[in-house]
């Protein structure tokens, strides 16, 4: 099999390579030791591809491997595919036959991955979830830490004045891009491979290791980025990492790196100086370099000297990768001193940037709204300040670093993984760079929603950029505890807003900023009308009519009871506490997985599995009729030979109820009961039909 690498977000300054050739068709047994053989050897792509091959062919819904693809598909930095994986594991409960053995662990991962892909309020109650059953400190005092992100950007509003744009094709590949280092205001710097096309590493390809780059700036935006051939940086069998250059540009200050599969070996900082024919020879700094990764090197100043910040993972520090300096001497640095614990934490800190008293860096162990997200503190000659968060849009809900600022701190850089950015493989592989620039005229709009002239939390605000009639930017902004809302604006700009929260009447309102060349706010003002109370809407249904319990689903081969479900045998419970008289028919279904004997009789588990519960609320046993119908009445296109996800399958593994003896009818409000279909139509006017 040939050998794809993808070097992840651990080593922050390398590329994915994605392998071209399709999966080896074998035994479910042959793919899964190639996948853990893969695996062993750091080839995370090839892992993937033979896991998910296994997990398909062997069609058991084995919770190790799938547990391993969420694991591989966080390492890819795949976040939507990888959020979906990790949902199987959460839903995944105990039984009496065997113990989910990734909880509550997964569930940490499963809640950060929600919040890298921004839904907020489901992640802040996964980690709730987790920091009430998990027994890890650190983790625990990290998901805290999570927590805090989560909520604060549910209520962070964007930093006035400042544009940021992703710096084009003619810079971004669909690899990725790291270490934007401005040299002057028309001139960037950066490390690439910049390849066009999927890379396959069996052997024959030639020259894939990354290097430096250089674009310049004109008047249509960047030119197409050149790498700097040459041997006196670019080293066989290296590739050149993170840079930095001094403050005269004269001194390009570089890592180069080794790795084995997906593993950096080795990361070691060179030197190299720009001469009458560009830069010269790289040599390696003296007094700085160990035992240990060194990588994302930063020029800066301590104690009024010349220092070297960079990260690295050596032994003593505060988590993974933690940010050292080294004091410059006549012949090269002093040994590194860690920043200590105001700057480092048990997460990771990295890519490191000074400018005059102040170091930017990324971390995922101060609270942020992302994975990695970009803060600052203030050198005061004897200690740091406490980080602040640089806020949007520096942060996203991803993964942001490498930030980078001029003298006059007008413009700069950075690289993200943020939705928009070109990427080989999804939609959040890969870093692109993005140039930032404080505008001239700041305009923003403060929206203050209220209720008969009070505060009114918990409303939802949609902003809508209009250009030609048609909607070209959109944002929505929701505050659980707050009624006041700040959007960036643009000079000669439509706009639209609506402002809308349940039971009452949303309002909207159109402005445009035609004209204003001034730095200003524009605040407008929402008053919503409360709707009157509606009476609660019933539904009659006879005896005999099929009720579909539609939170009722099973796993795979599991007749256990899913904590999802419990909410509908409760109301099973009270409907039966409420009519004594009624008895009723339980009825359970799979889907076509599996024989026909096999499967009725696991239907017919699964229907004992639901009295029993009701059994032991109260419910008297012989009120309860259980009848397993197996894959006879599958609901949709998932009949026996036709390929179906997990999630159609599941739609198909219910439990129904209908009254066999006792009232001729029942009454129920239409609300009680969210989701479940009567006849096929739905109780709620909410319900979706399957």
């Amino acid at each position: 099999m040939k050998r794809a690498w993808m070097w992840v977000l651990l080593v922050m300054m390398y590329q994915p390579f994605l392998s071209a050739q399709p999966v080896t068709k074998s035994s479910a047994e042959k793919m899964l030791t190639a996948a853990k053989m893969a695996t062993d050897q750091n080839d995370y792509y090839n892992a993937l591809e033979q896991y998910e091959e296994y997990y398909k062919e062997k069609g058991d819904r084995d919770i190790k491997v799938a547990y391993e693809i969420a694991q591989l598909q966080l390492q890819l930095r795949d976040y939507a595919r990888a959020e979906r994986w990790y949902a199987r594991i959460v839903r995944k409960r105990n039984t009496r036959k065997s113990k989910n053995p990734f909880m509550p662990e997964a569930r940490y991962e499963y809640a950060r991955i929600l919040k890298m892909n921004g839904k907020y309020d489901k992640a802040i109650e996964e980690l709730q979830l987790y920091i009430s059953e998990a027994e890890d400190l650190n983790k625990i005092a990290l998901a805290k830490v999570e927590l805090t992100g989560a909520e604060m950007a549910r209520e962070m509003d964007p930093v006035v004045g400042m544009d940021i744009l992703n710096a084009g094709k003619n810079v971004n590949s669909k690899y990725s891009e790291y270490s934007p280092v401005l040299r002057s205001e028309k001139e960037l710097y950066f490390t690439a491979i910049q390849a066009k096309k999927v890379i396959v590493l069996d052997g024959s390809e030639d020259n894939f290791y990354s290097k430096v780059f250089t674009a310049q700036k004109g008047e249509k935006g960047w030119s197409k980025a050149q790498s700097i051939e040459g041997t006196n940086l670019n080293r066989p069998g290296y590739h050149i990492g993170n840079l930095t250059l001094s403050s005269d540009g004269k001194s390009l200050y570089f890592t180069r790196a080794r790795l084995e599969g997906n593993k950096l070996i080795e990361s070691k900082l060179y030197v190299s100086q720009m001469g009458a024919e560009g830069w010269g020879p790289a040599n390696l700094v003296k007094g700085i370099n160990g035992d240990y990764i060194l990588k994302q090197p930063a020029v800066g100043e301590l104690f009024g000297k010349e220092v070297m910040f960079f990260a690295s993972d050596m032994a003593g520090g505060y988590g993974g990768f933690d940010l050292y300096y080294s004091t410059r001497t006549g012949e090269g640095y002093t040994p590194p001193v860690n920043l200590g614990d105001v700057i480092n934490t048990i997460g990771e800190e990295e890519t490191p940037y000074y400018l005059d008293g102040k170091l930017f860096f990324s971390s995922t162990g101060h609270p942020g709204i992302g994975g990695f997200d970009i803060f600052n503190a203030d050198w005061s000659g004897s200690g740091w300040s406490s980080p602040v968060n640089q806020g949007t849009p520096f942060n996203s809900s991803v993964d942001d670093l490498y930030f980078t600022v001029d003298s006059d701190g007008f413009s700069g850089a950075l690289a993200s993984n943020r939705p928009g950015t070109k990427s080989v493989k999804g939609k959040t592989c890969c870093n692109d760079i993005y140039i930032f620039q404080k505008t001239n005229v700041a305009l923003d709009l403060l929206t203050t929603v209220l209720s008969e002239k009070q505060p009114l939390n918990g409303a939802k605000v949609q902003f809508f950029e209009i250009e030609d009639d048609k909607v070209i930017n959109f944002d929505t902004r929701q505050k659980e505890n707050g009624n006041k809302y700040t959007f960036l604006l643009n000079m000669d700009k439509a706009y639209k807003v609506v402002a809308s929260r349940e039971g009452y009447f949303p309002d909207s309102l159109t402005f445009n900023t035609q004209g204003l060349r001034q730095t200003q706010t524009i605040e407008k003002m929402f008053d919503l009308k409360a709707k009157p109370p509606e009476p609660p809407k019933v539904v009659i249904i006879p005896i005999k009519e099929p009720i579909r319990l539609n939170n009722i689903y099973y796993d795979f081969d599991d007749d256990a009871i899913l904590t999802d479900a419990e909410k509908d045998l409760r109301f099973l419970q009270k409907l039966m506490t409420d009519y004594p008289d009624m008895v009723i028919e339980l009825s359970s279904h799979t889907d076509s997985q599996g024989t026909t004997p096999y499967n009725r009789k696991l239907s017919q588990r699964r229907a004992e599995s639901a009295k029993a519960w009701l059994v032991e609320k109260g419910i008297a046993e012989e009120r309860i009729k259980p009848v397993g119908y197996g894959e006879s009445k599958i609901l949709n296109q998932c009949v026996n030979g036709v390929r179906c996800t997990d999630d159609e399958h599941r739609v198909n593994r219910r439990t129904e109820f209908q009254i066999i003896a006792g009232p001729k009818e029942i009454t129920i409000e239409k609300e009680v009961l969210q989701g479940a279909e009567i006849g096929g139509e739905g109780i709620q006017e909410s319900g979706k039909k399957n």
